[in-house]
């Protein structure tokens, strides 16, 4: 069976790539050896989909860091205002949320995966699902394929398998082992926006626990005068394991690229919009007569309250006009600074994208294909580009294959 393209694994990036390609009358194959398309699509954001994040293309260049400066043209050709009319003109209705993420109004993954399948079979691309490729080949007229029940002739070949995270949706690195045997190098795959863990006692009894607002700073030992790694500031959430949130995932591909390498802490400023010297100044205007816990109580959750007093050796029913210097110093600490020690994350099981993958150097970002082998296209999570947490990582993933569906 011949085709003109053949694009394996149907989630963001490969939806959009083939239905492209076919849409401009090459005759397209889309391969996924799920059972249904577009598996991490439905379970994204809580099922709900964060498609993009509201700002414009330069936004979210800059938010990719070094690695932005690839997705130029991919977002020339689908920004983050198109993709939002895309799926506007599919019939999927989108509302911003204050953090910037970009929802379908429904709040329905559903509704995101049965617009782009809309989109595919307009397109009058065939979709293959529940049929995994098992051999891939490049050849003098294109490659040979062979997957779980046929073998295939294609003349381009888009891969868009995603990478390692969340591998209960099949992204399980498959991709990876046929770029390698095309002569691509491959970016050690590790876990990015994932959850990270710590062995204080105190960290994990505060199960549950959301601070809406925190400042992070990972460094080297947590010791404050070592170089910082990385900051973030946002939602931060205490779990049975350590520390999650956007704010804690958002540093964590600087931590997994450091595991084993050197001890890292979090250092955590539970009020970011104060600096030391207004925290002082709030507790000395309060009442002397007051204990320190309800008036902090009046600042953040009571159980976190209670755990930083402990920490810093102030007893729960110490009253603020009893507090003597050095349990204030321990006090402004905790609050501003407390120090959490890490041991890991949670892995791919439970990170949202993949760290690593095929080196964009060898990849031509203005038209997705590969520099090493001719009419090879390789878009999305497969390629060693991760961005921050808000829909970032998809408007790259939509972005990219959405090019190499128009060049292919």
């Amino acid at each position: 069976m011949q085709w003109d393209v053949v694009v394996i694994g149907a989630g963001a990036a490969g939806l959009l790539a083939a239905s492209c390609a076919a849409s401009r009358g090459q005759r397209t194959l889309l391969l996924e050896k799920n059972r249904k398309p577009g598996v991490k699509i439905l379970m994204s954001g809580g099922t709900r989909c964060n498609l993009t994040q509201a700002t414009d293309r330069r936004g979210i260049v800059r938010a990719f860091g070094d690695q932005g400066s690839f997705l130029h043209s991919a977002l020339a050709a689908l920004g983050p205002n198109e993709l939002v009319e895309l799926f506007h003109a599919e019939g999927v209705p989108t509302k911003v949320e204050a953090t910037g993420k970009i929802f379908p109004a429904s709040d329905r993954a559903l509704d995101v995966q049965r617009a782009l399948l809309r989109r595919l079979g307009a397109s009058g691309a065939e979709l293959a699902l529940d049929e995994g490729v098992a051999a891939l080949q490049p050849t003098a007229a294109g490659f040979d394929l062979r997957t779980s029940r046929r073998t295939l002739t294609a003349a381009k070949v888009i891969l868009t398998t995603g990478g390692q995270s969340y591998p209960g949706c099949g992204t399980t690195g498959d991709g990876y082992a046929w770029a390698r045997h095309c002569g691509h190098s491959i970016i050690t795959p590790r876990p990015a926006l994932v959850p990270l863990c710590s062995e204080l006692d105190w960290v994990r009894q505060l199960q549950g626990i959301t601070v809406p607002d925190v400042r992070v700073r990972l460094r080297a030992g947590g010791n404050g005068s070592r170089p910082l790694l990385a900051e973030r500031r946002g939602s931060f959430l205490f779990t049975h394991f350590g520390l999650s949130g956007p704010a804690v995932m958002d540093v964590s591909r600087e931590v997994t690229a450091r595991l084993g390498q050197e001890s890292l802490a979090l250092v955590c400023d539970f009020l970011p919009e104060q600096s030391e010297e207004q925290v002082l100044a709030r507790l000395r205007a309060a009442e002397g007569k007051m204990q320190v816990a309800r008036i902090l109580a009046d600042w953040l959750p009571r159980r976190l309250v209670d755990a930083l007093l402990a920490v810093a050796g102030v007893p729960l029913e110490r009253k603020l006009a009893e507090l003597s210097r050095a349990e204030r110093q321990s006090l402004l600490r905790g609050l501003k600074a407390s120090d959490v020690p890490l041991h890991g994350s949670l892995g791919f099981k439970k990170a949202e994208v993949t760290a690593g993958g095929v080196s964009p150097r060898e990849v031509d970002s203005r038209t997705m294909q590969s520099k090493l082998v001719p009419n090879l296209y390789l878009a999305g999570e497969i390629l060693d580009l991760d961005g921050p947490i808000g829909g970032y990582n998809f408007q790259a993933a939509f972005s990219t294959g959405w090019l190499a569906g128009h060049r292919v």
